[in-house]
């Protein structure tokens, strides 16, 4: 940009967060520090020239503006701190079923692309037996009907029209079929419904529905689900870190997309690899 163009584009800025923030010239120079012939001269001086870089991170400071806005260097009136502010977020997470938040993301972002890393087997595609083993202890006498009003939810979620794509470790399944770790004291009853169902429902719901598995000793991932271009979404156990711009969602999507890249188990190959654990852990 030409640096009269530049200093006339300071000049305008300078003027408009001035007003917008009720300050007058003289009790801007008095929070800067500065005379207020220099603000008089910042507001209407037609030349080239533009104010050193403190007087213009004090000027921004003092208005609540971004020094790069001042300077045309940004079309964002907003401060660092608030940009960060408003693509970041962070909530309580609790030990439910669908949460309402987790709800409201699923329908903000209908329609595209869901892909979720899980911290264990996807709750939508659970059965009602393994739903009530593992949130019972959890929701008390209100347990059934949690999980009711959750199943509603979750099918909801199968039935929009969003194709989803779930990673997850190898051994998270071979656990589940083992009946080892996490998965101890389930009874092979209900590991033995829960992997037929599982394999029978991605059959039916592919290609809208893709799960991989992938080799944890080569690759790593936290649980993390990415609602398509609109935000990624952390969970930490007790609380979720969301995340809205950009940059993070586009990087997050590629190390998704690794994932399922160097996959062991592809999608295609997802339900008769369920079957065959099935058959060897609980014929």
């Amino acid at each position: 940009m030409d640096k009269r163009l530049r200093a006339s584009q300071f000049r305008d800025r300078l003027n408009r967060a001035l007003v917008e923030a009720g300050l007058s010239k003289s009790a801007l120079a008095r929070q800067i520090g500065v005379d207020r012939s220099t603000i008089s001269q910042l507001l209407t001086d037609e030349g080239g020239r533009l104010p050193n870089a403190h007087v213009v991170g004090a000027c921004a400071a003092a208005l609540g503006v971004s020094a790069d806005w001042l300077l045309s260097l940004s079309d964002r009136p907003e401060s660092a701190a608030e940009l960060l502010a408003g693509a970041l977020s962070l909530t309580e997470a609790p030990r439910a079923l669908v949460d309402e938040r987790i709800f409201e993301w699923h329908r903000e972002a209908a329609g595209y692309k869901i892909r979720h890393v899980p911290a264990a087997l996807p709750d939508m595609l659970k059965t009602r037996a393994l739903l009530e083993w593992e949130y019972a202890p959890h929701l008390g006498r209100t347990a059934d009907q949690a999980i009711g009003a959750s199943e509603d939810r979750l099918a909801w979620m199968r039935q929009a029209q969003s194709d989803y794509e779930i990673a997850m470790p190898l051994y998270e399944v071979q656990a589940f079929a083992d009946g080892t770790g996490y998965y101890q004291s389930l009874s092979p009853d209900v590991r033995r419904e829960q992997l037929d169902y599982l394999a029978d429902l991605c059959a039916q719901l592919y290609p809208r529905l893709r799960i991989c598995l992938f080799d944890a000793k080569r690759l790593y991932s936290s649980p993390i689900t990415i609602f398509g271009p609109l935000l990624c979404v952390f969970y930490a156990g007790s609380h979720y870190l969301a995340f809205r711009d950009r940059d993070r969602i586009e990087t997050f999507t590629s190390h998704f997309d690794r994932l399922i890249r160097e996959a062991d188990v592809t999608a295609r190959q997802f339900p008769d690899h369920v079957r065959a654990l099935r058959q060897n852990a609980l014929p």
